[in-house]
C-alpha cells in the first residue's frame, strides 16, 4: 500500500489532475464587479469641473447635509454616542440582524408605519445597505424592478450587479412628479419582481398625497407585486403637505420599508439605517429568512450607534426636528422665488426632502445641446455646481440641494441669473436679429 502511495505522488503529476492551468497571471474580474457602476459618477467625472478661480465655488450637488456645518446634530444624539462609548460595552460583534434592544427601539420609532414589532425590523450598515438587501432578496438574473424617472441612481447601481434589469417609470413635474400610472402599468410582467417607491423624492423633493399612493397600491395589489419603499426623507415633509407610509394604507401588498438616521439626525457617516417588514398576509415568510441569511454576510450594523440608538430615538426634542424642516422649507422658498423669475429656468417647487430640480429651456441656450454642457459652463464661468439632471435619468435638469448656509443659496441664485442672462437666446430673438442685420443690409 505504502509504494502506491509513493508511486501515485510521483506519476499524478499537478498537469494531470487537472484539465489545464494558468501558465501566466490572468486574474478575472467578477460579473458583479464588472456590472456595477455609478451613474452619478461616470457623469460627474466625465465632465470638466473646472471653477472660475476669481469665484468661491458654490456646491449646490451634494447630498451631505453636514457638508457645510450649518446642520448639526442635536446634542442628545452626541452625548448618546459619548456615553456608549465611554461604557465601553459596545465594542464587539453583535446579532446579523441587530441588537433586540435597539430593534424594538426603531420599532416604536416608525409606530406610524403600522403595527410594528421588533422581529419585523432588519438593522443595516446606512439605508443604501437596507436598499441593497432589500432587492437582493427579491429579484435575481433574468428579473426587473420597477425605478422612478428622475429617481436615485443607487437603485441602478444595486440592480445592475445582480443581472437585474431596470424600468423607469414616469414621474410627472407638471403635476407635483407624480407617478404616470398608465405607463408604470405597462412595465409590467411576470418578471417585475419589485416596485421602489420614493416617497418623499430624491431627486424631486416631491410627497405623494394618500389618494396617489393608494392608486399606486391598487395596481400593485392587483399584479401582485411587493414594494420596497425608500422613506429616508419621510419626516421631511414641508407645510401644506402630509407624510403618510405607504405600508400605513396598503391591506395586502407587502412593504420592505427602508429608512435611517442619515438624514433626519444629521448624522450620514454614522451608517445606520433600517428595513421594516410590513406583511399583513405573511407573504414575505420566506423573505424574512433571506433578509437574516444576507444580513449574516456583513455580521451586522455599527454597535455603537445600535446601542446608541434607544437614547437617540427617544431623547432626540421635537424642536430639533422642526427646526430642521423649517430651514429647509425657507431655502425652498428662498430659492424657488429667485430663479422662477430666470429667465430659461423653470424650478418645481418641493414639498419635502432636501432637493429642488429646475428644468433648463435648454432650446434658450443655443450654445449648449445639453444639461451636461449647461452645467460644465456654469461651472466655469459662475463657480456653481449643479448636478446634471442626465445623474437621475433625467435630461434637461439639474438638482440642487436645499441643505447649503442661506447666504450661498442667494449668491448662488444671483450668479446662476447672471449665467443665464448672457447666454439666453429664444428662437424669435434670433429670427429679430436676423431680421435686423437684413434691414440693415438693405439700407446699403
Amino acid at each position: 500500500m505504502k509504494d502506491l502511495e509513493v508511486l501515485t505522488a510521483k506519476q499524478l503529476k499537478p498537469s494531470r489532475l487537472y484539465k489545464s492551468v494558468r501558465t501566466h497571471w490572468t486574474v478575472a474580474v467578477s460579473d458583479f464587479a464588472r456590472l456595477t457602476h455609478n451613474p452619478i459618477r461616470a457623469i460627474v467625472e466625465g465632465l470638466k469641473i473646472v471653477p472660475n478661480p476669481d469665484k468661491q465655488l458654490i456646491a449646490l450637488s451634494i447630498g451631505d447635509p453636514t457638508t457645510f456645518g450649518n446642520l448639526k446634530p442635536a446634542p442628545e444624539i452626541v452625548d448618546a454616542i459619548r456615553k456608549v462609548i465611554e461604557d465601553g460595552c459596545s465594542n464587539g460583534y453583535g446579532p446579523s440582524t441587530g441588537f433586540p434592544e435597539a430593534r424594538q427601539a426603531v420599532a416604536d420609532y416608525v409606530s406610524h408605519q403600522g403595527e410594528v414589532t421588533a422581529n419585523d425590523v432588519i438593522l443595516c450598515s446606512g439605508c443604501s445597505c437596507a436598499l441593497d438587501l432589500c432587492l437582493s432578496v427579491l429579484a435575481g438574473p433574468g428579473q426587473n424592478i420597477l425605478i422612478p424617472k428622475p429617481g436615485f441612481s443607487i437603485y441602478r447601481t444595486l440592480a445592475e450587479g445582480f443581472g437585474i434589469e431596470c424600468r423607469y417609470y414616469d414621474l410627472i413635474p407638471e403635476n407635483d412628479w407624480e407617478v404616470d400610472l398608465l405607463q408604470l402599468e405597462s412595465l409590467i410582467d411576470a418578471n417585475t419582481a419589485a416596485l421602489i417607491l420614493t416617497n418623499p423624492s430624491n431627486p424631486c423633493g416631491s410627497v405623494f398625497s394618500k389618494n396617489h399612493l393608494e392608486a399606486i397600491l391598487e395596481i400593485a395589489e392587483r399584479y401582485f407585486l411587493p414594494i420596497i419603499a425608500d422613506e429616508i426623507y419621510e419626516h421631511f415633509v414641508f407645510p401644506g403637505r402630509e407624510f403618510h407610509s405607504v405600508s400605513s394604507l396598503s391591506k395586502k401588498v407587502p412593504v420592505l420599508s427602508c429608512g435611517g438616521l442619515t438624514k433626519r439626525f444629521l448624522v450620514p457617516g454614522w451608517r445606520m439605517g433600517w428595513i421594516i417588514i410590513h406583511d399583513r398576509e405573511d407573504i414575505f415568510r420566506n423573505v424574512r429568512k433571506g433578509l437574516a441569511n444576507l444580513s449574516a454576510r456583513i455580521l451586522g450594523a455599527n454597535t455603537l450607534v445600535q446601542a446608541a440608538l434607544p437614547d437617540v430615538l427617544k431623547n432626540t426634542p421635537p424642536a430639533f426636528y422642526e427646526d430642521l424642516v423649517s430651514t429647509l422649507y425657507r431655502h425652498a422658498e428662498m430659492a424657488y422665488k429667485a430663479i422662477k423669475h430666470i429667465r430659461g429656468l423653470r424650478p418645481v417647487m418641493p414639498g419635502g426632502a432636501m432637493y429642488m430640480m429646475i428644468g433648463i429651456d435648454i432650446e434658450c441656450f443655443p450654445e449648449f445641446e445639453t444639461d451636461l454642457e449647461f452645467v460644465q459652463a456654469l461651472v466655469a464661468q459662475q463657480s456653481v455646481f449643479c448636478l446634471p439632471g442626465q445623474c437621475f435619468e433625467y435630461p434637461n435638469y439639474v438638482r440642487i440641494v436645499l441643505t447649503v448656509p442661506e447666504e450661498m443659496i442667494i449668491e448662488a441664485c444671483k450668479r446662476l441669473d447672471e449665467f443665464c442672462e448672457k447666454h439666453y437666446k429664444r428662437d424669435d430673438a434670433i429670427i429679430e436679429e436676423q431680421n435686423g442685420l437684413l434691414g440693415g443690409m438693405n439700407r446699403f
